[in-house]
């Protein structure tokens, strides 16, 4: 039985466009401008220690960090600090009315429908659980927060590795096979499948044909009465 069900975001309940073509161009326009502004704030300046850390430069200046924020968004880098800036930038979007968070529109009835036959609802995303947050209560369908139990990022490990998804489950307390992850990348659910856990692919555009997981274009197409670890 799935006691515990955990989603990804990006390309799963959300369409990949809306990070790509909304968010992350809105935090790249208005990045060096807020570190500049809020660099003495106590927040900003634990995340750029942070950020001094992982670049192991304990001296870098205000611009020497910006100039790295910059070349990790231009690589990718699932950077936590870059991360945790992003979504201080992206709360001003969402309560300014700039956008709301794209959600899938059978999202939410699926979680309605596993909350009330008593599963409960997570989120593991490389991006913060403040940015998890925003898009939630500020999606499309308003503020759906109150059917999470909880939220991952980056702070537990990295989404493809498998110690991140043992990590998760002993943070939820409950058996791996009795857990299910959702994602629209294999190499996710192949590292939470080496932790014990059920997975299902999210397929909005074409089936991968490398993956070994169950396949479903929707989230009205997961069974939870079929799946078992």
């Amino acid at each position: 039985m799935i006691s515990a069900i955990v989603t990804d975001i990006e390309g799963t309940t959300s369409d990949i466009s809306f990070v790509h073509n909304i968010l992350f161009p809105y935090a790249r326009e208005r990045l060096a401008g807020f570190v500049r502004e809020h660099q003495h704030e106590e927040a900003v300046q634990a995340i750029l220690a942070d950020l001094r850390k992982e670049i192991g430069e304990p001296q870098a200046d205000v611009e020497r960090l910006i100039a790295t924020l910059f070349g990790f968004m231009d690589e990718d880098r699932k950077s936590t600090a870059l991360k945790a800036l992003q979504g201080m930038i992206w709360r001003d979007g969402y309560v300014n009315g700039d956008f709301t968070g794209h959600l899938y529109p059978d999202v939410v009835p699926a979680f309605n429908a596993w909350r009330q036959r008593g599963a409960a609802l997570y989120v593991y995303s490389s991006g913060s659980v403040a940015a998890q947050k925003l898009l939630f209560g500020y999606s499309d369908e308003g503020d759906i927060t109150p059917l999470f139990s909880g939220y991952f990022d980056t702070h537990v490990g990295l989404k493809r590795e498998e110690q991140s998804y043992r990590n998760i489950a002993a943070e939820i307390g409950k058996p791996a096979g009795e857990l299910l992850f959702l994602s629209d990348i294999r190499q996710e659910l192949d590292a939470a499948r080496q932790a014990g856990w059920n997975t299902v692919q999210l397929i909005r555009g074409e089936a991968d044909a490398q993956s070994v997981h169950r396949q479903v274009n929707r989230f009205d197409e997961i069974n939870l009465e079929q799946i078992s670890s």
